[in-house]
């Protein structure tokens, strides 16, 4: 049997890496409390024995700085509050679909008013909306038909919608895409 190897796409790791007590390996270090206050420039072995004595572990949290900023920290605890930050960020973004809606050039008026109906619907959700018409065969020479069908369905729709992508035609396929305007 013949093996084909494909590329594999590796996930990046998009977890925050921070240096911690031994693996910090700069000589001089800015350090900060556990009550946030500056106690400044220090070499990097009096900063991890001053942390050991408190109990609690030096954390290098800006390493781009010079010299790297390290904090006097329970790491157990900031780790646990950076996820906490991390889950609600990702709760409060807002994901926008898209909802994709078919016509025909030759749709009749009520289906065309249930797809109106099922566009401001989601509009009203906050989701863009792609409208398509796909042409086959002899339906091709109706081009004119198809854009015009389009063009009048978007009108319908009202002024609270902005185009984001004009009416196009690309191969056998006419498209637009719109979103809700911004309040």
């Amino acid at each position: 049997m013949l093996r084909i190897r494909g590329k594999h796409k590796y996930k990046k790791n998009k977890k925050k890496f921070f240096f911690v007590n031994e693996r910090i390996r700069v000589p001089q270090v800015i350090v900060i409390d556990e009550n946030n206050q500056p106690l400044g420039n220090m070499a990097t072995e009096k900063a991890l024995i001053l942390a050991q004595e408190k109990g609690l572990d030096l954390v290098e949290v800006n390493p781009k700085a010079d010299p790297p900023v390290c904090k006097i920290l329970d790491y157990g605890q900031f780790q646990y509050q950076q996820s906490r930050k991390a889950q609600q960020q990702k709760a409060h973004t807002k994901k926008i679909e898209i909802k994709c809606l078919r016509l025909s050039y030759k749709i009749d008026k009520h289906d065309l008013e249930f797809r109106k109906n099922q566009a401001l619907k989601f509009l009203a959700k906050g989701d863009k909306v792609k409208i398509e018409t796909i042409l086959r065969g002899r339906e091709r020479q109706y081009l004119r038909l198809a854009m015009e069908k389009m063009d009048d369905f978007v009108k319908s729709l009202g002024e609270d919608i902005t185009i984001e992508q004009p009416i196009k035609k690309q191969g056998n396929q006419i498209s637009t895409l719109f979103a809700p305007t911004k309040n």
